[in-house]
């Protein structure tokens, strides 16, 4: 099983960085159908062959999820798509 384990420092008050996450959450939900929801401060999301989420702490965004067989082929291409989104809305 694939994993995926991006840690992102950031300088975002927790709500700010809530809204930047909201933000990645939805392009992602949409590319790859995940279902998503907060719990807490994090955002847990799943799919057919997909689990994880993304834990919002202070200075620090954690991104975790683990790929079954056929996401985990494209596990290059999602880590490219969430480190984008991440620079997009983090930095």
């Amino acid at each position: 099983m694939a994993q995926i384990d991006i840690r992102r420092k950031h300088q975002l008050s927790i709500a700010e960085a809530r809204k930047a996450v909201n933000k990645l959450a939805k392009s992602m939900a949409k590319e790859f159908d995940l279902e998503c929801d907060w719990e807490g401060n994090t955002l847990a999301f799943s799919r057919s062959g997909v689990d994880g989420h993304i834990a919002l702490e202070k200075g620090e965004v954690h991104v975790h999820a683990k790929l079954g067989f056929v996401m985990g082929m494209m596990k290059s291409m999602i880590e490219t798509e969430i480190n984008r989104h991440l620079d997009e809305q983090i930095n």
